[in-house]
């Protein structure tokens, strides 16, 4: 009974997650309120009854109320930020891989990164939003350092897509907005999430 749970739980969270991709897609705003927090808290219950560590489902949760907070009305940017970075230190001490193993992706995503980076940050008006970017840019991408350094595969994936979800948000957001943002952040968000938490879970 419980193994059929789990499995309905993950499908249930491709559904959503394709409804999610559907209403972004055709800006059907209501039915996105329900479909994108219900996917991640369909993941999240996924990743409880699979018997995943702690600190990968309170990476969820977080992602779960940074999810929200970038979907409500008005300008919740920075509470969105703030969750989203207390998911990737979540995930950043979950993984497990040697420091050294860790420094080499980082770095190596750093450098490959920078120029978008500093064209995001170029973008950013006000110097304290400038600053909370910049910490979190670090802090994405020392996780998916991090994810590529620990493995298995599903895991460097996910991470890889978690950094290209949230770097064409910050691009539409900051530099040049364009049509298909939207609907490109949410589909390798979902499907950064799944990386990480299924290549946990199993790994």
């Amino acid at each position: 009974m419980v193994a059929g749970a789990v499995h309905w739980g993950l499908t249930g969270f491709w559904l959503l997650a394709a409804i999610n991709w559907g209403a972004a897609a055709w800006h059907a705003r209501r039915l996105e309120y329900l479909a994108k927090p219900a996917a991640l808290a369909t993941l999240t219950a996924w990743a409880f009854a699979s018997g995943a560590p702690g600190l990968l489902v309170v990476g969820l949760v977080c992602s779960l109320a940074g999810d929200v907070f970038l979907m409500l009305p008005g300008d919740l940017f920075l509470a969105g930020l703030g969750s989203f970075l207390a998911a990737d230190l979540a995930y950043l001490v979950v993984l497990t891989a040697p420091l050294a193993h860790r420094a080499f992706w980082a770095v190596g995503l750093l450098v490959a990164t920078a120029p978008l980076q500093r064209r995001i940050l170029g973008a950013v008006r006000y110097p304290a939003l400038r600053a909370a970017c910049a910490v979190y840019m670090l802090a994405l991408v020392a996780m998916t350092g991090s994810a590529l350094a620990a493995g298995p595969l599903a895991v460097g994936v996910g991470g890889l897509l978690f950094l290209l979800s949230d770097t064409l948000l910050a691009w539409n957001r900051f530099v040049r907005p364009w049509s298909w943002a939207h609907t490109a952040v949410m589909i390798t968000y979902h499907l950064g999430q799944f990386g990480l938490a299924w290549g946990i879970t199993q790994g």
